[in-house]
């Protein structure tokens, strides 16, 4: 969880106090303001950053997240909850874990402790624990809370810290059951050493440090947010350490996240790259503090990530009220094969297709509207491009360059007017990595402010904000390139509120 200085506290503060009469006045109702994001979540209202506690329990899935109890600013850092039975609709629960005693509830994880290791709860009921970064009294501390009511109810453990080694940057705990060894495992990131720490326990409480592992992949920005999962790819399991940077990522040096693919003994994480290879999760600007969910039913088997929607570099600003902040769609995470080794891609959840409206025709194309799926299918041989949300200010291009085997988002014109930050008007590209022969394919998620791409079966992912003009309808097809298209309005996963 990256800390947000007063310097930015204070500019959003006053971006704030200039809009906020404008969305009072403009919005017909709480979940249906012009700029609110239809199907990716958002808070009631408030600030919202970093998904937490990512946690499958009893038929729901959990998000917890960072959030300020107060107002739109990057303060006063709790945990709010939401729970889903379909990682599409989402309701909003009570406040989960409170900031209080000069302590705010930073970044961390939460599991089912199936067999009761922490004598929390019972063995017929076994507790949900959190496992988060106690931020305060110059410096970060790793914690517990725990709750035996599905969720509902927190009480933070008596002994916190479980883990205090009197440093200021050391934050971010996820935590999982490593089965072979029979012992929890936590990762956690010493930010400004550019490393995570790996500890091992037998019951949640008790804590041994086991390993180091840094100085590898991109070390320029300060490391957070670690997760470590594995996955299984022609019958082999290699384990993926994912560390989020700050800084230094591949759309234009901003927050993002990067991943290792290795080994974990219980102990060490070995990483199977070269030790300089740097690779992303995703080439947008606005993906950060990606997590997946534990405990996911042997049943379902997937493993799900979820991410922060913004940037380091503008968070505080951004033009949205009474909420501010949102997060990634759900995907699914798996290994390919590549030319250049195995590679993490990712796609959509399949549930999100339930949102798909009556498919679009091209005459319906001018009214379009800022909640769409689009399904294509691009010629590899040909450059080709199309708009979405365009109107008479403002477009969002969306397409692929032959010449350089990228795909892109060109946001310098999405958003009307001057923008609220320096580097906002700007176009991002990623490769193509899978060095196929074949037609391209390529799913697009726009809802309202944001673009989200899965290209070349989700192995380049662009996710990107935009902001645009809640009057710019139109569809701009491409003019060539384009082997198939499909277009589906999709519908809202909220009711509006008063």
């Amino acid at each position: 969880m990256l800390f947000l200085g007063a310097k930015n506290v204070l500019l959003a503060a006053t971006v704030v106090v200039s809009l906020y009469a404008f969305a009072s006045a403009a919005q017909p109702g709480l979940f249906n303001e012009p700029d609110r994001p239809q199907f990716h979540y958002t808070a009631e209202r408030n600030w919202l950053n970093d998904p937490n506690g990512l946690v499958f329990f009893q038929g729901e899935w959990h998000l917890f997240h960072q959030y300020n109890p107060q107002s739109v600013e990057s303060d006063n850092k709790s945990w709010a909850h939401a729970v889903s039975r379909d990682l599409v609709h989402w309701e909003h629960l009570p406040l989960a874990i409170r900031y209080g005693d000069s302590i705010e509830i930073w970044s961390g994880s939460a599991v089912v402790d199936v067999a009761n290791t922490s004598g929390l709860g019972t063995k017929d009921n076994p507790p949900l624990v959190a496992i988060y970064t106690g931020a305060g009294h110059g410096k970060q501390t790793q914690n517990l809370a725990h709750s035996t009511d599905r969720g509902r109810t927190w009480t933070k453990f008596a002994g916190n810290p479980v883990i205090d080694e009197n440093l200021k940057e050391f934050r971010d705990p996820k935590v999982c059951w490593h089965a072979p060894t029979k012992r929890w495992v936590m990762v956690v990131a010493l930010s400004e050493e550019r490393k995570v720490r790996f500890y091992s326990s037998p019951d949640l409480k008790k804590w041994t440090q086991s390993s180091e592992f840094g100085g590898q992949g991109n070390v320029e920005g300060a490391w957070e947010c670690p997760d470590l999962f594995p996955l299984t790819l022609a019958g082999k399991t290699y384990w993926i350490l994912v560390v989020n940077v700050g800084w230094g990522g591949p759309a234009g040096g901003g927050s993002a996240a990067q991943y290792f693919i290795g080994d974990f003994d219980g102990i060490t994480f070995r990483n199977g790259n070269p030790k300089d290879l740097a690779l992303w999760t995703n080439h947008g600007p606005d993906s950060y503090a990606e997590q997946t969910w534990s405990d996911v039913p042997a049943s379902d088997g997937r493993r799900i990530s979820m991410g922060w929607m913004s940037s380091t570099r503008y968070c505080t600003l951004e033009p949205t009220l009474p909420w501010r902040g949102a997060l990634t769609l759900p995907r699914e995470l798996s290994l390919v094969q590549t030319k250049s080794g195995a590679r993490l891609a990712q796609l959509p959840v399949r549930e999100l297709s339930r949102l798909r409206a009556a498919a679009l025709s091209e005459s319906d194309f001018a009214t379009a509207g800022q909640t769409l799926e689009i399904n294509a299918t691009l010629d590899r041989a040909m450059s080709s491009s199309f708009a979405v949300c365009a109107g008479d200010r403002t477009q969002t291009v969306i397409g692929y360059d032959a010449a350089t085997q990228q795909v892109y988002v060109d946001r310098t014109k999405s958003h009307p007017g001057a923008p609220f930050h320096k580097d906002f008007q700007a176009r991002y590209a990623a490769p193509l990595i899978s060095h196929k022969d074949a037609d391209i394919p390529l799913r697009i998620f726009v809802d309202r402010t944001s673009v989200e791409v899965f290209a070349d079966d989700g192995l380049s992912v662009l996710s990107v904000n935009t902001f645009p003009d809640p009057a710019a309808l139109r569809f701009e097809p491409p003019a060539s390139g384009v082997k198939s298209l499909r277009l589906w309005r999709l519908n809202s996963i909220w009711k509006t509120k008063d």
